[in-house]
């Protein structure tokens, strides 16, 4: 088997448009491969081929956090986590035959075979010339919201006079690292909860030029990690992203966007791993009889990122009040709508303590942040 990814700079003209050739990775390729070609081109989408270069199956971003959730890792095959019955489409469609498949399987990429069931190309909806007289709907978050409202103490004596979320990291304050990729994932709407200092953070935003306006709620009381939400003007018509302001990260929040839509959840909580060595030998015991010794095991746990997609109900959860985010996940889980949960398998730190802050100084000049 093959798993074939879309890389940038081999191009064919095709009916007014370049697009993409294949370049298949061996049968060796692990999910981390295929994470990498995904992002580098993204068409959110990884397409297996057998060794005659049949279609067998596909991978999407989706998929790859899937079967981290089950316990796997980047380094697990890549035909593990696959799509087995992938939608696929022969050559000779026309661009309108295509758009309608993929809006007919809510899907914006999908592969093209020959006669013989051959991998051509894939298909994405970004390359494709089309005019059906249907407005698509706007692939990102109607609104991103940081929680910058915090007092920073573990930071102190450094928060004293700034607050957290200015604190420079490789030459750029943690908050605005947050806004722009904000920006960079499509969101058009961004919203800073403040309250500490928070007259520090409008003025930084008030000289830098994003493309996209700054607006502020104002807690005049703190309201928690989640109250603050109560302070927008509207509830959007749309799900929106909500992060903490003291994280550093890569994820990628459109990929955030899609997994949400595609679950439909009430929120949908950002997860990262985290792995504790006990350095000692475990003993599992039946009563007083020593059955196995297990020695210096790890336990693995899926913790809060600090990133959160909430639907237009969970929004309408939230009282005027002070709440935390907690409470929202607890009251969506007592009242059964559903909190999905998303593995980051990108670069994220958060910033809470003297170490975490060197240590993401430290880290972040081998990241592209």
């Amino acid at each position: 088997m093959y798993v074939g990814v879309c890389r940038a700079g081999l191009q064919l003209l095709f009916s007014k448009r370049a697009m993409t050739v294949e370049k298949p990775l061996s049968d060796t390729a692990t999910l981390r491969d295929v994470v990498r070609a995904i992002e580098a081109t993204h068409r959110r989408i990884a397409v297996v081929v057998d060794k005659e270069g049949r279609v067998a199956g596909t991978l999407t971003d989706g998929d790859v956090r899937r079967c981290i959730l089950a316990g796997g890792t980047l380094e697990a095959p890549a035909v593990d986590a696959m799509n087995r019955n992938p939608t696929i489409a022969e050559t000779g469609l026309s661009d309108s035959q295509l758009v309608a498949l993929m809006r007919r399987v809510t899907l914006p990429a999908i592969p093209i075979i020959d006669s013989a069931g051959r991998f051509v190309r894939i298909a994405h909806l970004s390359d494709l010339d089309f005019d059906d007289g249907v407005k698509s709907d706007a692939q990102h978050f109607a609104a991103g919201i940081i929680m910058a409202g915090g007092e920073g103490m573990r930071l102190r004596p450094l928060t004293s006079l700034l607050p957290k979320p200015l604190i420079d990291v490789g030459g750029m304050p943690l908050i605005e690292r947050l806004v722009r990729r904000l920006v960079k994932s499509g969101v058009e709407r961004i919203f800073i909860a403040v309250n500490y200092l928070g007259h520090m953070i409008e003025e930084h935003f008030d000289g830098v030029g994003l493309g996209v306006p700054v607006h502020y709620l104002r807690e005049h009381t703190k309201l928690g990690t989640a109250g603050a939400l109560s302070l927008l003007p509207e509830i959007p018509n749309g799900p929106v992203v909500v992060l903490n302001g003291d994280i550093l990260t890569t994820s990628d929040i459109a990929n955030l966007y899609s997994f949400h839509k595609e679950h439909g959840a009430a929120i949908t909580v950002a997860a990262v791993d985290y792995h504790i060595q006990i350095p000692y030998g475990v003993l599992h015991t039946e009563g007083v009889n020593l059955r196995k010794v297990e020695e210096k095991p790890s336990q693995r746990f899926l913790c809060n990122a600090g990133i959160y997609a909430l639907s237009p109900d969970a929004l309408g959860l939230i009282p005027e009040a002070f709440y935390n985010m907690t409470d929202l996940i607890g009251d969506c889980l007592e009242s059964r709508r559903r909190v999905a949960v998303f593995p980051v398998h990108e670069f994220w730190t958060d910033v809470g303590t003297p170490d975490d802050l060197e240590r993401a100084r430290r880290e972040i000049a081998d990241q592209e942040i």
